[in-house]
């Protein structure tokens, strides 16, 4: 098992929505699952500014996570959460 953070900062809020319709499903398509999220993360240590929105997610290996990211089927689903507003994905082990 891997985990991914996902740290957004939002700014269209309907991009944001559309993409929340068919994320899960393109998760599951690699074996993803999304494991927490919250539009109110928490700093404990503040030397870079907090996101609007954080994520974790699991995959069942690195080559699934990266399999998810490259998937030609998914460039849609990746190009709503792009356009919800700056976003970074950052693997885990």
């Amino acid at each position: 098992m891997i985990y991914a953070t996902v740290h957004m900062n939002i700014t269209d809020p309907a991009a944001l929505a559309a993409y929340r319709e068919r994320a899960g499903a393109a998760l599951a398509r690699h074996g993803g699952k999304l494991e927490a999220a919250s539009p109110t993360p928490t700093l404990l240590d503040d030397a870079l500014p907090a996101p609007s929105m954080v994520g974790v997610l699991s995959f069942p290996s690195r080559e699934a996570a990266i399999a998810w990211r490259d998937d030609p089927e998914l460039a849609e689903i990746h190009a709503l959460r792009r356009a919800a507003g700056e976003s970074s994905i950052i693997l885990v082990g």
